[in-house]
């Protein structure tokens, strides 16, 4: 009887092991996709901040030499919704409801009717 007791205990523990064997693989497949996702914003991040550095080294410039030039360049949107559609096309949300995150490849009509509007 004790033998069979035995048994049924190692069993018992190998199902335990099998169990925390698949949940830790679970557990690396959502690091990895974290850590996926933490270096794309990173890069993005890194993208973005340049820009901005590039468009607040323009504006004085541009403000210095002729405000006509300066009021283009803060009404030249055109870039800016370019920019939008493109994040939209590379499956990322533009509206204001859910901006940045993945789209999933669904079409949302906020950010359609948002890339529609004119202005």
């Amino acid at each position: 009887m004790k033998e069979k007791n035995f048994l049924d205990t190692v069993m018992e523990f190998e199902q335990q092991l099998q169990s925390m064997q698949e949940q830790f693989s679970e557990l690396k497949a959502v690091v990895a996709r974290t850590m996926e996702e933490h270096h794309a914003l990173q890069l993005e991040n890194h993208h973005l901040r340049s820009r901005l550095d590039e468009f607040h080294k323009a504006v004085p410039e541009v403000a210095a030499v002729d405000p006509v030039k300066l009021k283009k360049a803060v009404m030249d949107i055109g870039e800016g919704y370019d920019n939008l559609a493109r994040l939209y096309h590379e499956g990322y949300h533009v509206c204001n409801v859910h901006f940045g995150s993945s789209r999933k490849g669904d079409d949302c009509l906020f950010c359609l009717s948002f890339l529609n509007k004119q202005n």
